[in-house]
């Protein structure tokens, strides 16, 4: 896997990652401190990835709502991928379900640190759909949160497939 260092990624890939990973709307001034970037910076950034999803062939676009921005699918396309989406699960409850998948077993409150406010919303979804476990921490307030047998039958993964994804991504960040 090519994967560069953090220091030789471009802001326009930054924000494009950071944008895909929230899965909900981030502002100008969230996205400067994430990046650890100006003001002017993220709007040349915001410039270049308005440029990239204006392509009418592009399945995502940026949406700007009240000063914030996110990745989203083209709505034109929700029809199209209804049939794809398990136990009508939306995008931004299935990227929640993916971040867990990707660690196996993960605390709540990291969770939410990742994935913002929303999850909460999502980890209740998942639970009643039962695609994950909820289990009380031993020592602290959170909990932590596990794929449930459902998650594997459903999306035919295998345990050990994702901890190849897990490990894959653990190297990659120690570059």
């Amino acid at each position: 896997m090519n994967t560069k260092p953090i220091a030789n990624i471009d802001l326009v890939t930054k924000v494009e990652a950071v944008l895909y990973l929230k899965g909900r709307p981030i502002t100008k001034k969230d996205l400067s401190e994430i990046t650890n970037s100006d003001i002017n910076s993220i709007n040349d950034a915001i410039k270049d990835l308005k440029n990239k999803y204006s392509n009418p062939n592009s399945a995502i676009e940026l949406n700007d709502v009240n000063s914030s921005f996110s990745l989203e699918l083209k709505s034109s396309l929700n029809e199209f991928v209804d049939d794809l989406l398990p136990s009508d699960l939306k995008t931004s409850e299935l990227r929640t379900l993916a971040t867990i998948a990707i660690k196996k077993k993960i605390l709540q409150s990291d969770l939410i640190v990742l994935r913002g406010s929303g999850a909460y919303e999502h980890i209740k979804e998942l639970l009643e759909k039962k695609f994950i476990v909820k289990r009380k921490q031993k020592e602290g307030r959170s909990y932590w949160l596990s794929l449930s047998e459902k998650f594997f039958q459903t999306f035919a993964v295998s345990n050990e497939y994702l901890s190849k994804i897990g490990n894959r991504n653990k190297s990659s960040n120690k570059k």
